[in-house]
């Protein structure tokens, strides 16, 4: 049976119900009722009767029994899926790779330990989507860990992967290295080290990041906590060269990785003869930068009309060294310098004046020793001041000669590489290494409240390793959706427009002309609100999938997108 509406040329039309009949070849009509007297609801009415959809009385119940946080969860689970990063874990479903997937989505939507991230799956106490997104819906904290041990077990085959999609032969590889803190001191991994948490009494591990010359990564490798910056270079050559398979690449690491030692032995045979396909850009001290003034190399009167030239030294056989200045960092320094030297002859003061006080004065050479090094050591001014300390007294003064030395070179650094010119010219360098900001970018993301590698609970070795490993895969995933979303944000969207805008390669990077236009009004151009990820993932919460009872029958339904969140999902290329 169905409803359907005969049109009248000079009265309403008829609405009837009818039933089709087979009879041989045609098909005939029968007419069971006249419906037009019926108003237009209880038409419908029955039209969905007639569709078999349940219908309830007017006065029943309807209520929403659970409502969960969606959109945010529908987003990244379906980049990560669109970069087929469940596919790199393993090419067929299975429990462990379902826990991995929620691991990686987890830290980006609501980044915490294992046990929360368990609890936040479990279908008792779900804090969103995820685990019904994967089918989870028993999870504790014990499969996430065996989880970890199964990642743990095929990181180096995942990595590879990644390097055959995202690198080539001939490529640029930016390497460097952080440290996070680690709680407790069950793991060998776990030791104390030169730390950049400002927590130096904790234990903590060091990190080792591989990414592509726009910052996208491609490898991880945990090292233990004392082990210092240029000693983990070999593991990256050995991983580039034997694991990927590369056999042409050119690393670029900072002057504290990159050092004369690693050039001999990690980049170099043991004859010393060079590796075959294997170059570096990497800088030079300062030492080394004053030896090349102090022996003619360098000629300060290069910058009078330049910012950047290329010079050669027969303490460097065989290698390009590009000298520039940055004026404004040349400014930076000397106000830096200057504040740092106030600073520290207000603490001496402090305690020349503790020397001489008439009651209970310093005494001692050893405890004002003590006092002086602590002085000296928090604000590394040491090299600027000429001091005496005896039993009964301590003096002190500026090294003017030492201060006007370096306050001559403020400003200028020399970019140090074997890479022929006829390869990379000489911009071309320093914008590589100048592209290191991307791996540091990639570290202030991991440890921010973004995705929070820290604090690190786990006691187990490999553990530890899949833990990073997790977080730099979930950074895999933000990147992609940065770059995906930078209308959005208030990241430039328009790069090719920044450069132009950039008068020197040596200048301080600036925003497109586009960029600082939608970052001055908050807006974009089409008058969304401008958001960082973190804020517009928060925003895609608010679309949640809603458990409803209305009567006897139960649905899920979803809020309806704002204008704002169905571009995010266009942009990203995903469905909600």
């Amino acid at each position: 049976m169905y409803i359907e509406t005969v049109p009248n040329r000079t009265s309403p039309p008829a609405i009837l119900l009818r039933e089709s009949q087979r009879d041989g070849t045609t098909t005939r009509k029968r007419t069971l009722a006249n419906l037009s007297h019926l108003p237009p609801a209880a038409i419908d009415a029955l039209r969905g009767i007639l569709r078999g959809e349940t219908l309830v009385r007017a006065e029943a119940q309807l209520a929403i029994e659970r409502s969960l946080p969606h959109g945010h969860v529908a987003a990244v689970l379906g980049t990560l899926r669109k970069l087929g990063v469940d596919a790199l874990l393993a090419s067929r479903p299975s429990p462990e790779r379902a826990h991995v997937i929620a691991m990686i989505v987890a830290r980006i939507v609501a980044p915490g330990s294992k046990l929360a991230t368990a609890r936040g799956l479990d279908a008792e106490t779900a804090g969103n989507t995820l685990g019904q997104e994967l089918g989870l819906t028993d999870v504790d904290a014990e499969a996430l860990y065996a989880a970890l041990d199964w990642l743990d077990a095929r990181q180096a085959r995942i990595e590879r992967a990644l390097a055959q999609q995202q690198l080539a032969d001939g490529t640029l590889l930016l390497y460097d290295v952080t440290s996070s803190y680690f709680e407790g001191h069950t793991s060998a991994l776990a030791k104390l080290g030169h730390n950049r948490d400002g927590t130096g009494w904790q234990p903590q591990i060091v990190i080792g990041l591989l990414c592509t010359p726009d910052g996208c990564p491609v490898a991880v490798e945990v090292f233990p906590g004392n082990t210092s910056d240029p000693k983990t270079l070999g593991a990256a050559v050995t991983k580039v060269r034997e694991r990927f398979g590369l056999s042409r690449v050119v690393f670029v690491g900072d002057r504290g990785l990159i050092t004369d030692a690693r050039i001999t032995q990690d980049l170099h045979h043991a004859d010393g003869t060079r590796l075959d396909g294997l170059a570096w850009i990497t800088a030079l001290r300062a030492p080394a930068i004053r030896a090349l003034v102090e022996d003619g190399d360098l000629q300060l009167s290069l910058f009078d009309h330049q910012d950047l030239g290329e010079i050669t030294s027969d303490a460097y056989p065989g290698e390009r060294l590009i000298a520039c200045r940055n004026p404004l960092l040349a400014v930076e320094r000397a106000r830096k310098r200057v504040e740092l030297l106030a600073a520290t002859e207000r603490d001496l003061a402090v305690i020349r004046a503790a020397t001489t006080r008439p009651r209970a004065p310093l005494r001692g050479q050893d405890r004002i020793g003590v006092r002086v090094g602590r002085v000296l050591g928090r604000f590394k001014m040491a090299k600027h001041f000429t001091y005496t300390i005896d039993d009964a007294g301590f003096r002190y003064a500026r090294d003017e000669a030492r201060i006007a030395a370096e306050a001559a070179l403020d400003g200028i650094y020399v970019i140090r590489t074997n890479v022929p010119a006829e390869t990379l010219a000489a911009t071309d360098v320093v914008a590589a290494y100048k592209s290191l900001s991307h791996v540091e970018r990639a570290f202030r993301t991991l440890k921010s409240p973004d995705l929070e590698v820290r604090p690190i609970f786990h006691r187990k070795d490999a553990r530890i390793r899949a833990h990073v490993f997790v977080c730099m895969l979930a950074y895999y995933v933000v990147w992609h959706m940065q770059r995906a979303l930078a209308p959005l944000l208030f990241t430039d969207a328009d790069p090719a427009g920044a450069a132009a805008a950039r008068a020197t390669i040596v200048a301080p990077a600036v925003r497109s002309p586009a960029a600082l236009r939608k970052v001055a009004r908050r807006h974009t151009d089409d008058g969304a609100p401008l958001h960082s990820l973190r804020t517009l993932l928060r925003d895609l919460a608010t679309l949640t999938r809603n458990s409803v009872r209305l009567g006897d029958a139960r649905f899920q339904q979803l809020t309806t997108p704002t204008a704002l969140q169905q571009r995010v999902f266009q942009l990203l290329d995903v469905r909600v």
